[in-house]
């Protein structure tokens, strides 16, 4: 596959939207579609022998036609892997799902907030439905059971067939959960996810990191390849900064309407990709309409998201979480509301940046010697950490191949997908 036009994008002129269309949250936001013109190397891509022989397109062209796709429509079924160098999580998912991690009554193994999080670490297998904004289905398969999340209207079910358990919501237009009785001006309780909220496609995926590009992202056309037995061109993301734990990102994208079928995150550090997602089969045809509804099976323990809430709320269970703020981080979020941290910042920008959180109380992590964290996951933080200091002191670096955090003595968590090294500088220059 030889490489083809080379893209540098500095966030200059930006593209505007040629209309509102009816998929708008499918639509990559015309930020993306606004990587400047002027900065696009026009060199058009070539195809190499053995793949499909394609039009020539620049980079330019490639993310247009991303944001333009109007595709409302597909089934079809999706490979996803996961490496983020961290025991597999499937059993710590399901756990905490079934009282293992709060001990709440209200827990099911079907509710989406705990269950999701099995595709963090191995290779699972994904069928996955659309027809429109409202309409979603993920169902993840194993070999002798099979957990689905079906996004129907305002409805929201999942069903765990090995336990034969569902898990029910109603959302607002505005995607929170809608509590009934719910008083005028109360804050709504916490969102069940649906499916096209969560990255489990290769588009999803894509989005994530197509929003971030600007001046420090370089943008390539390199190449083309075949998924899911369809031609699609393929889009080289790389940062342009050094210090990243993202080496490059490749999307496949249909060269006929612009879907992205396949995503590929490669570390810095060499190896096998971190995330690799992509389609295996895929029809953009209009799902049958039974794929979005959902009856409990008899027998089967249904749990209201509502009253779930309310158990847990009753058992002290809400909120806990590995890191204080962490559940603030992520897509571009500064973290500081609504994450339980005292105080929030980003230091650098891009592919570099740095939350730095400032932990309530001002303490670090608890220890097994103060009694505050079982032996077991004592156990499982030791085999993630290592010990480091500087001017700020002394702390502790979890890593990942992906996302890197330092936790100082004093109370500070420096979180980001950039190396160790990184973290302690960016604490060192903060002290």
């Amino acid at each position: 596959m030889a490489p083809n036009d080379s893209v540098e994008s500095n966030g200059g002129t930006r593209g505007t939207a040629a209309g509102r269309r009816r998929a708008a949250r499918y639509i990559v936001p015309v930020a993306v579609a606004g990587v400047a013109a002027a900065t696009i190397g026009l060199v058009p891509a070539l195809a190499s022998t053995g793949d499909p022989d394609l039009p020539k397109i620049t980079a330019q062209q490639l993310i247009e036609k991303i944001a333009a796709s109007d595709i409302q429509q597909l089934s079809g079924t999706v490979k996803i892997s996961t490496d983020l160098g961290i025991p597999s999580l499937g059993g710590l998912a399901g756990s905490f799902a079934q009282g293992g991690g709060s001990g709440g009554k209200g827990d099911s193994s079907a509710d989406p907030q705990s269950r999701m999080t099995e595709l963090a670490s191995g290779t699972h297998t994904l069928r996955v439905a659309a027809d429109g904004p409202d309409k979603q289905r993920v169902s993840i398969l194993d070999s002798a059971a099979e957990y689905s999340l079906i996004h129907n209207g305002d409805q929201v079910w999942a069903y765990d067939s090995k336990s034969n358990e569902a898990y029910h919501a109603t959302e607002n237009r505005a995607g929170t959960e809608h509590r009934a009785g719910q008083k005028s001006g109360e804050k709504p309780g916490h969102a069940t996810p649906a499916p096209e909220s969560m990255p489990t496609t290769p588009k999803a995926l894509a989005e994530q990191v197509l929003k971030s590009a600007g001046p420090t992202t370089s943008v390539t056309v390199d190449g083309t390849a075949q998924v899911a037995g369809r031609d699609a061109y393929k889009l080289l993301i790389k940062p342009r900064q050094s210090g990243s734990t993202i080496g490059s990102v490749t999307v496949a994208v249909d060269a006929r309407n612009g879907v992205p079928l396949k995503f590929t995150l490669l570390p810095s550090s060499g190896g096998k990709a971190v995330v690799d997602a992509g389609f295996t089969k895929v029809d953009f045809a209009k799902p049958a309409a039974s794929s979005f509804t959902f009856t409990p099976p008899k027998g089967a323990k249904v749990t209201e998201a509502d009253d779930a809430k309310a158990q847990r709320k009753t058992d002290g269970a809400e909120g806990l979480g590995m890191f204080p703020g962490a559940e603030g981080l992520g897509a571009g979020g500064s973290g500081a509301k609504g994450s339980g941290a005292k105080d929030t910042k980003v230091i650098g920008e891009g592919w570099n940046a740095i939350a730095e959180i400032r932990t309530p109380g001002g303490t670090g992590l608890p220890s097994k010697a103060s009694g505050d964290v079982p032996a077991e996951a004592q156990q499982f933080l030791d085999s993630l950490g290592d010990k480091v200091s500087g001017s700020f002191g002394s702390g502790t670096v979890f890593k990942t191949r992906l996302v890197n955090a330092l936790v100082t003595d004093d109370g500070k968590v420096y979180v980001g997908a950039v190396t160790p090294d990184a973290l302690v500088k960016a604490a060192n220059g903060a002290s």
